[in-house]
């Protein structure tokens, strides 16, 4: 089996291929990074006979080149940037060129196994698109209304209520009756942003129907849970990409920042929230805990009061429920996987336990005081894509 590690780049790319226990590469090649260099290097790769390909930042820079071979039946694996320098500091000390580069990546996917499985894009990779265009969407509709705030602040006395739509912003100018220019100036201005506001509002509305149907389309059962609606589910599954990758819940809770960390001093411990991790996907685990704690009658608001008894506060409530919720979506989310792929077998997945998926928003096993050792073997560079 032969390695060949690329080291992309935005104008070219450069591949080198190594055979693992050579001490040298079999050959290089530099190829521009147009649809001509890929056809040329896929029929240089050809010419090793049985193949794999180490791609370094497959999800970043290197992703256009990653998912063009694996849509021609390519077997290709990503390899950390972080991974292919340790390696050619170790090797070659200082020096550094693509060619060093590319060589360093293949060693790291045939030696080491720092290199994870690239495969063809999917729903996770959509639904992680249509949520970054709504968080975008959001943000620049929060700074037209702010604009739009600060305009009729200068308008009216007192300036506009809170939770101004365009709608009630519209109403208000047409009684503004301008008494200069420049009062009539900031009239215009506010009418742009009006307009602007109900084109983001339209905008997001589209986009909250394309994510309530791609969400339906992947079969995932994270709406049933308490808490989720189309927004967050889609920010889930984007986010987490094949909830497999992670082998345990307890990996799955670190690479989300849900696990608790422990602050240990003399005879005292305690335990806090944590600051690491994906923190969109953090955020969506908050959501759910936030509306579950505020729904009288779910499991979640049960489990909430629960610690609430115990003495613990507010905020150590909020986030034991986190973590009980970081295990829930991991089983939902690996559950819907063996589901739609019965091929895996009865064992599915490494790491599964599905015993609580079905039951409601906690699992079984309370975890949610314990610390947690760090994050298992996965490619924490790809977040959103299945490595």
């Amino acid at each position: 089996m032969v390695v060949i590690g690329v080291d992309p780049h935005k104008s070219s790319h450069t591949a080198a291929a190594l055979e693992p226990g050579a001490g040298a590469a079999l050959g290089t090649v530099r190829v521009e990074a147009a649809l001509p260099g890929y056809r040329r290097l896929l029929a240089w790769g050809r010419g090793f006979g049985q193949r794999r390909w180490a791609v370094e930042n497959a999800w970043g820079l290197g992703r256009h080149l990653a998912q063009w071979l694996v849509a021609r039946g390519e077997t290709v694996v990503d390899v950390p940037a972080t991974a292919t320098a340790r390696v050619r500091q170790l090797s070659r000390g200082r020096r550094k060129n693509d060619a060093l580069d590319a060589a360093a990546a293949a060693g790291v996917a045939a030696l080491q196994g720092d290199g994870g499985l690239v495969a063809a894009e999917g729903a996770s990779t959509v639904l992680g698109m249509l949520d970054e265009r709504r968080s975008n969407l959001a943000r620049q509709r929060t700074r037209t209304v702010n604009q739009l705030h600060a305009l009729l602040r200068d308008l009216l006395p007192g300036g506009a209520p809170a939770g101004l739509t365009a709608g009630r912003a519209a109403g208000i100018l047409a009684g503004i009756r301008p008494a200069s220019p420049a009062q009539r100036a900031r009239k215009d201005l506010a009418r742009d942003l009006v307009e602007d506001l109900r084109a983001l509002d339209g905008r997001l509305k589209t986009n909250r129907k394309r994510m309530q149907d791609a969400v339906a389309e992947s079969g995932s059962s994270l709406p049933g849970i308490a808490g989720v609606g189309p927004a967050v589910a889609a920010r889930l599954l984007g986010r987490t990409g094949r909830a497999s990758r992670f082998p345990t819940a307890a990996a799955f809770a670190v690479h989300a920042g849900a696990a608790p960390v422990e602050i240990a001093s003399a005879d005292k411990t305690r335990h806090r929230l944590s600051r690491r991790g994906d923190r969109r996907l953090n955020n969506a685990l908050h959501t759910i805990a936030l509306t579950q704690a505020r729904m009288p009658g779910t499991r979640g608001r049960v489990y909430y009061d629960a610690k609430i008894a115990e003495g613990k506060t507010r905020n150590e409530a909020m986030r034991c429920l986190k973590r009980r919720l970081a295990d829930h979506v991991w089983r939902v989310m690996t559950a819907d996987e063996r589901r739609e792929a019965p091929a895996a077998g009865p064992g599915g997945h490494t790491g599964t336990t599905l015993t609580s998926s079905a039951a409601g928003p906690t699992p079984t096993a309370d975890s949610s005081d314990k610390s947690l050792p760090g994050p298992a073997t996965h490619n924490p560079t790809a977040p959103n894509h299945t490595p």
